[in-house]
């Protein structure tokens, strides 16, 4: 049997380390893909290599593993520094035939290795990107990301405030607008009163969290979500008088990138869902003090609905460059 390597810390893996890694297994009956991890890595270890797991978890013949980084020492010189590698790679895994890489440290590493070497797209012209580039701007960068580690960088934009502020129509717009996807307030499609119960309160927070999940895992770059778990546990406070413990943990699953806090400064309209028409200063300061007591930070949005719009797409544009 002929068995290659791939090693690298794939943070994250992208198309460049799968065009890599789908070479390499074409050429051997087994494949083992070496991912390294540090505790400094700017990326979990443990989700990057989940991202590998399932990626290539209907080919057999690729064996993810994972490998502690603590016996490299850079300031040898090449075939030194790689001899130490291949001393570990020998007590870790069984023998290697043939390894592949695209990197200057591939030929030393191989020959220490006791390997053959084989030299896969050095310069990067078949996918002209890095994992550098990709942490660094992953927007601009997007077609060369794995749809698998897309939701990491998804940015979570929470459209926030009291009701009838027009965060549902601005949610449905936004979306729409940058061709991706939204959260609406799932509470609307649990209830059809305000006579809830903390069992209510509760299926409400699992269920708008999942739905972040669940919709951030196909989003386009960006994701708007018209509510998050503060207003949850604004309401379950005021029509129930408690919080249930479970809707702290809940909040703490999902961490938004940016609180858009929509103002009072437009018309307030009726529903069977509104009680706070006569309260609305009340609310907001309210709603605003939530976010500050968080050390959160918002950016407040004010003016009518195109005003809004239009200010809104301005922060979003510099967000995606």
């Amino acid at each position: 049997m002929k068995r290659g390597l791939v090693i690298g810390k794939f943070m994250p893996i992208h198309n460049g380390h799968i065009a890599l890694i789908d070479f390499a297994a074409s050429q051997c009956d087994e494949l083992i893909v070496s991912m390294s991890f540090t505790p400094d890595d700017k990326i979990d270890p443990v989700l990057r290599f989940e991202w590998i797991k399932e990626i290539f978890k209907d080919r057999p013949g690729i064996k993810p593993a994972i490998i502690a980084d603590d016996f490299d020492d850079e300031t040898l010189a090449l075939n030194n520094r790689t001899n130490i590698w291949a001393i570990r790679m020998r007590e870790v895994y069984p023998k290697i035939d043939i390894l592949f890489s695209s990197e200057f440290y591939g030929e030393p590493f191989a020959f220490n290795l006791q390997a053959e070497h084989i030299l896969f797209d050095e310069q990067r012209k078949s996918t002209p990107v890095s994992a550098t580039l990709i942490r660094n701007h992953p927007f601009q960068h997007w077609e060369f990301i794995p749809k698998e580690v897309r939701p990491y960088f998804v940015k979570k934009i929470c459209l926030y405030g009291p009701e009838s502020t027009g965060k549902s129509t601005m949610a449905e717009k936004m979306a729409l607008h940058y061709h991706t996807t939204f959260v609406p307030e799932v509470a609307r499609e649990l209830i059809t009163s305000n006579d809830i119960t903390v069992d209510d309160i509760i299926k409400i927070g699992r269920a708008q969290t999942e739905r972040v999940k669940e919709k951030t895992n196909v989003a386009n770059k960006i994701i708007f979500c018209d509510t998050d778990l503060i207003t949850t546990k604004i309401y379950s406070l005021y029509y129930l008088n408690e919080i249930p413990d479970i809707l702290n943990d809940l909040e703490n699953e999902i961490k938004y990138d940016l609180y858009f806090l929509l103002d009072i400064d437009v018309e307030w309209v009726a529903d069977h869902l509104r009680d706070f028409g006569d309260r609305r200063p009340e609310m907001f300061k309210l709603f605003k003090a939530e976010l500050e007591k968080r050390g959160i930070n918002y950016i407040q949005i004010s003016g009518n609905y195109r005003e809004r719009e239009e200010k809104i797409k301005k922060i979003i544009d510099s967000i995606l460059v």
